[in-house]
């Protein structure tokens, strides 16, 4: 992880050089600056893997057709796998809901098919299968479960995984690729997302007759999806107009940064180095602030607690939270506020500001005891 992260902070510490030199022509400028941006959302990916792994990296579960996400996915998968590689997608006709994050999810998808392709040495057929209402078989040791649960496999027709390599896949950081090719990481990704997601993953392989991944979810009832979130999506306004902000976050530099990025899409901030400080800027009616900005891990009450706190008192002040890794957040969710994951973009705070704006009323004082 320490030779991955130092190949990209190289990246990113030579173009911030090259951009510091005042004669650098337009187009090498561009050239830095979208290195730069590159290299960080790698950098980001890294962490997320490593975070699903571990099962702290925090989702946002949705109810979803898996088959008719399945279907979708096929054509990306076909784009992942190359020419040469046939995806052949065999999906039940009828509907197979799960409630997971769908862009881990996707990831996972991805993640196993990059494996099979790799396995396959570039040339084969990738099956994309699904099975619904099926029960949970023991793995690894572990008991399995009745359900009803959704099955997604990938099946290659590559080399195969040896016996004594088997065990093995699911290890992070564990890999038979050459170095610089691969960090083991990815099938660490699927075994944590489905550990996190309530399912499992189970993998079965013989040399020379390729290699069955099997992801397990288990199946819920459909749900409809919330009738306000298209209207909101459409919602989006240029810039801030001077809404006032508070930003909780005990760490100088991140707050400093935070409130310059606000600042120069137009809201006006204020800084609180912690939560109990953001109340007492607060007081009993909320002091004319329009949203509150905070961190979830800080020292003393949390960024939770706090948003918890002010839905009680002040409910018509819009909280957003913000964190790269949290075990509260991870096991229980982020209880209905908005998430901002770290590392964030300006134009993710924007969208998220203008969002959760939009949606706020004038507030009443409710007085805080």
């Amino acid at each position: 992880m320490a030779h991955d992260f130092n190949n990209l902070l190289t990246i990113i510490r030579s173009s911030v050089d090259f951009l510091r030199r005042p004669d650098l022509a337009e187009e090498r400028k561009a050239r830095y600056l979208n290195a730069v941006s590159d290299t960080v959302d790698r950098a980001a990916k890294l962490t997320s893997q490593l975070l699903a792994f571990a099962r702290r990296q925090p989702l946002k579960p949705e109810t979803l057709d898996v088959g008719a996400r399945l279907r979708v996915v096929g054509d990306l998968l076909d784009t992942v796998a190359g020419a040469r590689i046939k995806v052949v997608t065999d999906v039940p006709e009828h509907p197979c809901f799960v409630r997971v994050d769908a862009s881990q999810f996707e990831t996972a998808l991805v993640n196993m098919a990059v494996n099979a392709r790799d396995a396959m040495d570039g040339a084969g057929t990738l099956t994309l299968g699904l099975r619904c209402g099926v029960p949970l078989p023991p793995i690894r040791g572990h008991a399995g479960a009745d359900g009803p649960f959704a099955a997604v496999s990938l099946h290659d027709t590559g080399s195969g995984i040896p016996a004594d390599l088997l065990v093995r896949v699911f290890e992070p950081f564990f890999t038979t690729k050459e170095v610089g090719k691969g960090t083991g990481l990815g099938l660490s990704q699927v075994f944590g997302f489905a550990k996190q997601s309530g399912g499992d993953v189970s993998v079965e392989s013989e040399p020379g007759r390729g290699a069955t991944f099997t992801l397990y979810l288990p199946e819920v009832e459909a749900e409809l999806a919330p009738r306000g979130e298209a209207a909101d999506a459409a919602q989006i306004e240029p810039g801030g107009a001077g809404q006032r902000v508070l930003v909780v976050e005990d760490n100088v530099e991140v707050g400093r940064f935070a409130t310059q990025i606000l600042e120069d899409l137009g809201y006006a901030t204020t800084w609180a180095a912690n939560a109990e400080e953001a109340l007492d800027k607060l007081g009993s009616n909320g002091a004319g602030f329009e949203v509150v900005f905070s961190d979830v891990v800080m020292p003393g009450m949390g960024g939770i607690e706090l948003a918890r706190l002010l839905k009680r008192w002040l409910p018509d002040l819009p909280v957003v939270l913000a964190s790269g890794y949290s075990h509260v957040l991870a096991q229980e969710g982020s209880h209905g506020f908005e998430l901002l994951q770290k590392p964030y973009s300006a134009d993710q705070v924007s969208r998220m500001l203008r969002r959760v704006l939009g949606r706020s009323r004038p507030r009443t004082g409710m007085g805080m005891a």
